[in-house]
């Protein structure tokens, strides 16, 4: 016999609590029974007025951005949509069934006028960390670094062209002190500080002015921002660093290691890398800070047919370059981007049986650059074959 539902239920009062509704395995319960939410209050304290109208509980605004990011919401709009109608997210919330949920741009009002400039975020995404640090649930000892693109809610064909000074690199001044340690070792000059300041063209949103042009691939660009996260072995967020999109990873590795070691200074002896923060500059950073560096694997880029960089063997001894037809190439100096240059004899490579698998240059020479890291950076190659307790 065919069933038929009866609807007039839909109707029906009962009488039931928020707290039945929700199931005990839910994730939800469980964040609300292993962490107190109510520190924030003393985060913010100084943000709000001792008088005035009462405003929407803090606790409650930061809760909306947990249940976003928890359960992948897109937007702010689509999370109070969804609260609305999820009796586990009002629930979580401490809202009844009658309430109503703030409306989508309360949390943006608050943010332009009350949180921006401030570092309430940080405050309270450590205090979470040092929270589920106290369960021993983290693994600080050994973390992993990898970097993804965020697409910004911005138009890529609508942007304006500005000049802006190049940015400098945080690891200049060492460098400059590197590369002339190396200068006058090799008996050059030593290189004297740029006095004009680099111009770059730069393309600024007219939309979104903090996002960047990133192009996926050759056909394929968009506005976007670059999110780099280092995370524990068992999945927590050590530390974040949000970039312009056009940033690439390797210059944010620092950034994000900071974040990382002012809370874990001690305690990170490992790190393992996508292959975006495979450079000099990193290798040694992570050095000076006895940290062990792992990353991956890159492909050399060199052309089809031609002998790639590893088949020219470095002779520490004697500083210079023996190439695959047991020929050398001389050190001739050390330029600004750190790199020392060595250069073959042009003489005697124009008749190398081996030069077609070697150089095109019109000149007959083979140069290969060296950076004053390089060592350091080998180290870390080696790394990716070296088993780790």
């Amino acid at each position: 016999m065919m069933g038929k539902k009866d609807l007039s239920k839909r109707a029906q009062m009962s009488m039931i609590s928020l707290e039945e509704l929700v199931p005990k395995d839910h994730l939800l319960r469980k964040i609300e029974m292993l962490f107190d939410f109510n520190f924030i209050y003393e985060e913010v304290e100084d943000l709000y007025s001792p008088v005035g109208k009462e405003s929407i509980d803090p606790v409650v605004l930061f809760k909306i951005c947990f249940i976003q990011y928890l359960f992948g919401i897109r937007s702010m709009r689509r999370t109070i949509e969804e609260i609305n109608y999820n009796v586990v997210y009002r629930w979580f919330l401490g809202y009844n069934f009658d309430e109503t949920i703030p409306h989508f741009s309360t949390f943006g009002k608050n943010y332009a006028r009350r949180f921006v400039d401030t570092d309430i975020f940080e405050r309270v995404f450590t205090n979470i960390l040092n929270n589920i640090n106290s369960f021993g649930l983290l693994s600080p000892d050994t973390i992993f670094v990898d970097g993804t693109h965020i697409k910004a809610s911005a138009n890529k064909n609508k942007y304006e062209k500005t000049i802006i000074e190049k940015s400098t690199l945080y690891y200049e001044d060492e460098l400059i002190k590197e590369i002339n340690e190396d200068r006058l070792a090799h008996g050059k000059k030593v290189l004297k500080k740029k006095e004009v300041t680099e111009l770059v063209e730069y393309k600024e949103s007219t939309t979104d002015p903090d996002a960047g042009l990133f192009w996926k691939n050759e056909r394929e660009r968009m506005m976007c921002y670059s999110l780099n996260a280092a995370v524990d072995i068992n999945g927590y967020f050590m530390g974040l660093h949000l970039s312009s999109g056009n940033v690439h990873d390797s210059k944010n590795y620092q950034p994000l290691m900071e974040d990382v070691l002012k809370r874990f200074e001690n305690e990170v002896q490992n790190v393992a890398a996508d292959v975006g923060y495979i450079a000099p500059h990193i290798s040694k950073y992570t050095h000076d800070k006895n940290i062990n560096l792992c990353v991956l694997y890159k492909r050399p880029m060199t052309k089809k047919g031609f002998f790639r960089k590893y088949e020219y063997v470095y002779d520490e001894y004697y500083d210079r370059y023996i190439c695959p037809n047991n020929k050398t190439l001389e050190y001739t100096t050390t330029n600004r981007q750190g790199k020392a240059v060595y250069k073959s004899n042009s003489l005697v490579c124009v008749n190398c049986d081996l030069k077609k698998n070697c150089t095109h240059s019109k000149g007959h020479e083979k140069v290969i650059e060296r950076h004053v890291w390089q060592n350091i950076h080998d180290e870390v190659n080696h790394n990716r074959h070296t088993k780790k307790e």
